[in-house]
């Protein structure tokens, strides 16, 4: 089975002056990500089972951009099938389709003020002007 904790020193100490924040946001996803891969194959990792369905096969880079910056996770790979989760996928297509409507709306000619209106309305907290301008 893979080790489900990480003690706060041996995290602390893997990112010495980097942002802890966002350290322990891609440990604590990438804990996430061994589970659910260990519960889709049937096996923990470099476990022998009976019930095992395929086998890993290394890991492939991904970037998550959040708010906390650029999260660098490692998305497990699989011999035979696939694996992908659904929270990079999601977040992805989300963030594109929030970004299409700020754009159409400011090439419509909708004023700024009005967009941050609008991304209200969809639920978030609002945009700034500058921002609105960038996309």
């Amino acid at each position: 089975m893979t080790k489900s904790n990480m003690d706060l020193s041996e995290l602390l100490a893997k990112h010495d002056q980097g942002d802890l924040l966002r350290s322990i946001a891609e440990a604590v996803l990438q804990l996430i990500m061994e589970a659910d891969v260990e519960g889709l194959i049937g096996a923990g990792r470099h476990e022998r089972s009976g019930e095992r369905t395929t086998w890993r096969n290394g890991y492939r880079d991904r970037a998550l951009d959040t708010r906390l910056g650029t999260l660098n996770l490692r998305v497990p790979k699989l011999r035979q099938g696939s694996y992908f989760p659904g929270f990079l996928e999601a977040r992805k297509s989300s963030e594109q389709a929030l970004v299409a409507v700020i754009q159409e709306a400011w090439i419509s000619g909708v004023s700024t003020r009005r967009v941050d209106e609008l991304v209200q309305a969809m639920g978030l907290s609002g945009i700034s002007k500058s921002t609105v301008s960038k996309l």
